[in-house]
């Protein structure tokens, strides 16, 4: 298909969540930017945040990621459901009864200002980096795909989409966010429905002679018996759990829009729905996957890993198809990144400047540092999105991971030592306790053959990087007054 086509197609789209943008963020303040005025409808933000929850990368990686690991991602899914069902029924009535604006207030309630602080500061960062690694891969492929034959850099293009999220979050924030991530993951589920529908007829496969197909060549297996392997099911499915503990739960760009519901039975439903409906989705990319790897295979396509989608789709399938997979594609990255740059900005604002707590600025202060906040975060994020460009790993759902273990472990720690103990920590100590935790995984992650000999540690280390902070938390605190020691 024409290259100015699909250009085309992308810029229509980007005028359509203009327009979405226009409508919701009228008469928007700081309140509407931050929560959505608490009166998100509960059911667009549990559809808008499916494609939160997946992104670009699940859009990319996880079918290319099937060749290498069979279905074996499903075991993450599984531990994820569980994961969602702990923050319904045990974070959000928690988040609720403080009506908080930022989650991390908690941890400046329970155990100190310095503990906010750090909580906020690990989330700016995990979400920093996984959101830009996120939009490398689909601006990657957006380059590859349309710009590289107009001529244009890499940086050009990744300019200009932050310009385009720009626009249309600069005012509306959370309320605009809630509308226009409905748009886009029904962009996103229409593509993987319709690539899945147009590989199974040029199979020439029906459902069940697919999963046939996909049995023989071992490309379906879903768990791992191995206890010594990186991917065994019981590590697997604990290390899902843990992931969406801290990467929902405790992350203020999930937490923001579940939150902008009015009521909390609804924001429980929009949990649970969310997490039902992934287990579907998830199912459906890998077995898109799979298909793509037979297609491969039968066509004697080199590409593997992240390039194998749009390899396929790009230079094998009609132009219909691809048009299709344009739109699906921008519709997976503009979730990645729009929601990200917006919650940035509110933790920063009022985690880090203490905005609302301000008394001594004016309401038109407080929205033009906001303003300037939003842009800074979206400078960084050019930054970063080059950084990995230089990096250019093969699996980019792989380095997501990875890092999530490292960042988000300090907040699993922080929240698990306030919700389960009623221990004092010394609250100066707390920043160092967390920035120690992830350093010593780094060590242990580094030299596991000698440690452990076969045994791996995969995406457990997210586990241990939480108890390891909890474990420091304990030591630098005390009994409270009042608790009896035993």
């Amino acid at each position: 298909m024409s290259p100015l086509l699909l250009l085309t197609v992308v810029l229509a789209y980007f005028a359509l969540l203009l327009g979405v943008a226009w409508w919701s963020s009228r008469a928007a303040d700081n309140q509407s930017f931050f929560i959505g005025n608490r009166n998100s409808n509960w059911g667009l933000v549990a559809f808008g945040m499916v494609g939160t929850s997946l992104s670009g990368v699940t859009f990319i990686s996880v079918p290319g990621q099937v060749g290498a690991s069979a279905f074996g991602y499903f075991q993450i899914v599984l531990g994820q459901f569980l994961g969602y069902a702990v923050i319904a029924f045990v974070l959000l009535p928690l988040y609720y009864r403080l009506q908080l604006t930022s989650i991390y207030h908690y941890l400046g309630q329970r155990l100190g200002p310095r503990s906010y602080q750090t909580g906020a500061g690990f989330f700016i960062l995990s979400r920093t980096l996984g959101a830009t690694a996120r939009l490398y891969l689909v601006v990657k492929i957006l380059q590859e795909a349309i710009l590289d034959s107009f001529g244009l850099p890499f940086w050009v293009t990744a300019l200009v989409i932050l310009l385009m999220i720009l626009a249309y979050t600069y005012e509306g924030g959370v309320k605009t966010i809630v509308w226009t991530d409905t748009l886009q993951t029904s962009g996103m589920l229409l593509g993987l429905v319709v690539c899945v529908a147009y590989l199974l007829q040029a199979l020439d496969l029906g459902l069940g002679q697919s999963l046939v197909r996909l049995n023989e060549t071992g490309l379906s297996q879903v768990f791992v018996g191995d206890p010594m392997s990186k991917s065994f099911w019981a590590k697997q499915i604990l290390a899902g759990m843990f992931i969406a503990i801290a990467m929902t739960g405790m992350d203020q760009e999930m937490m923001q829009k579940n939150i902008s519901v009015k009521r909390l039975a609804d924001s429980q439903k929009n949990v649970m729905v969310l997490a039902t409906i992934m287990l579907g989705v998830v199912l459906l990319f890998l077995f898109l996957g799979g298909l793509l790897h037979l297609f491969a295979a039968q066509q004697g396509l080199a590409a593997r890993g992240d390039d194998l989608f749009a390899a396929v789709v790009l230079n094998h399938l009609p132009a219909w198809v691809q048009l299709v997979f344009i739109i699906a594609l921008i519709s997976a990255l503009f979730p990645s990144a729009d929601g990200a740059i917006t919650a940035l900005t509110s933790s920063f604002c009022i985690d880090l400047l203490g905005l609302q707590r301000r008394q001594d600025w004016s309401e038109a202060k407080k929205l033009a540092v906001r303003k300037r906040v939003h842009l800074a975060f979206a400078a960084l994020f050019l930054l970063l999105v080059m950084v990995f460009k230089w990096i250019n790993d093969p699996s980019m759902i792989g380095l997501i991971l990875k890092l999530a273990g490292y960042t988000y472990g300090p907040l699993l720690g922080l929240f698990a030592f306030g919700m389960l103990t009623r221990r004092a920590v010394r609250d100066a100590w707390v920043p160092a306790v967390a920035i120690a935790a992830p350093l010593l995984c780094w060590l242990v992650d580094s030299r596991q053959a000698s440690l452990f000999g076969h045994y791996g540690i995969g995406l457990e280390l997210l586990l241990l990087n939480g108890l390891l902070t909890f474990a420091g938390l304990w030591l630098v605190s005390a009994p409270a007054p009042g608790e009896q020691r035993t």
